[in-house]
């Protein structure tokens, strides 16, 4: 049985945020847990609040064995941009575009 979790509209670009997807991609999710827990990148945090929000999801469905659980999918997809304007010299300004993502985890047992 499989168990969803989507993080929506994060602070993060979706660029960042898929170098620590390809991380845990297909792995058990302990052994994902453990290394992201010695990632240093900027989405290693957010991916680990939301697997640890998927196993105890799976936990309160109480049908599911969760040591047997391993992350079947995860995608980073973008979300909307805020578009902001910085000052710059000689009164001009410039467009800055904080980008948001949209990240999915699906777990499955083996």
């Amino acid at each position: 049985m499989e168990v969803q979790v989507k993080a929506r509209f994060i602070r993060i670009s979706p660029r960042k945020a898929c170098l620590a997807a390809d991380l845990v991609r297909g792995k058990n999710v302990q052994t994902a847990l453990t290394d992201l827990a010695f990632c240093q990148k900027a989405g290693s945090k957010i991916i680990t609040k939301l697997l640890k929000s998927a196993l105890a999801n799976a936990d309160q469905l109480g049908s599911i064995d969760i040591d047997s659980l391993f992350v079947k999918r995860i995608s980073v997809d973008q979300g909307p941009t805020m578009k902001r304007f910085r000052p710059r010299a000689m009164g001009r300004a410039t467009r800055v575009r904080k980008r948001t993502s949209h990240i999915t985890v699906i777990l499955d047992e083996k």
